[in-house]
């Protein structure tokens, strides 16, 4: 009665709602992403085009491009029954990518 029992078929995975909160995290943290290289876009044009603006103002909009394609991606992942977990090169590229364009539009702003 008190025995060990023998290893069954392993149950299937009910990941729950986890999947979507994932996704929806993505996406408020690409529409997020969104608003900063708006708001450049603007303070560039608000301001008159100087080379320096408008190199930063490319440079959020690159950052924005990089992060969007690795959001995408990831929310392409998680449609899947069994998504795969995050690369580490995805993470890294997400992290830098979202600091980079927080600096960005930091540096607009002042």
């Amino acid at each position: 009665m008190g025995g060990v029992s023998a290893p069954g078929p392993e149950p299937a995975r009910d990941p729950g709602l986890q999947p979507e909160r994932t996704r929806l995290a993505w996406r408020r943290t690409t529409l997020s992403c969104t608003v900063a290289a708006v708001l450049a876009a603007r303070a560039v044009l608000h301001h008159g085009p100087t080379a320096t603006g408008v190199l930063a103002c490319a440079l959020c909009l690159l950052l924005w491009l990089a992060f969007l394609a690795v959001a995408h991606r990831r929310m392409l992942a998680l449609t899947a029954r069994r998504p795969r977990t995050l690369t580490v090169r995805g993470a890294w590229t997400a992290a830098l990518c979202t600091v980079a364009l927080a600096g960005c539009a930091a540096a607009m702003v002042v």
